[in-house]
């Protein structure tokens, strides 16, 4: 007598094969990142000079860099396991954190590099575009990733 119970998966073992919102989140925060840029820019220039938008621009690569590759990161580990997904969340994020260390400790001594507006742009660029970009994110299953406009639903 044999029965055709198949047994339960594990949820770590379980993937996401549904849409990836990791990558158009990552281009949402692109997209607003570049609007602020101009100001960002501006401030620099008027506290630090040139060497105040040289650290402006270069944190802002950092920080958009990092957003993408973030995405890329999670989007390629939901697709393969959900234990992946959680590893790479946690150790993708120390990762990239030591390499933006790295990138800024490189530099720190070159003549065309303000300590103080880069720091403040690393860190008041990414927490400001992670609040920014709250607003925009849907919570909800039905709509992962940004919240549709009132035309799309």
């Amino acid at each position: 007598m044999s029965t055709n119970v198949r047994p339960k998966p594990s949820p770590m073992a379980t993937r996401d094969l549904g849409p990836a919102p990791e990558a158009q989140v990552a281009r949402d925060l692109v997209k607003r990142g570049l609007m602020a840029l101009p100001v960002a820019l501006i401030l620099g220039a008027i506290g630090w000079g040139w060497a105040g938008v040289t650290s402006v621009a270069y944190a802002y690569g950092l920080i958009l860099i990092n957003f993408v590759v973030a995405a890329a990161l999670l989007g390629w580990a939901a697709r393969i396991s959900l234990g992946l997904l959680m590893g790479v969340c946690l150790f993708g994020f120390l990762v990239r954190m030591a390499l933006i260390t790295a990138a800024v400790l490189l530099v720190l001594d070159q003549p065309w590099v303000a300590p103080v507006p880069l720091g403040v742009t690393l860190i008041v660029t990414h927490l400001g575009l992670l609040f920014w970009e709250t607003k925009f994110v849907s919570a909800s299953l039905a709509f992962p990733g940004l919240k549709p406009s009132s035309e799309e639903q």
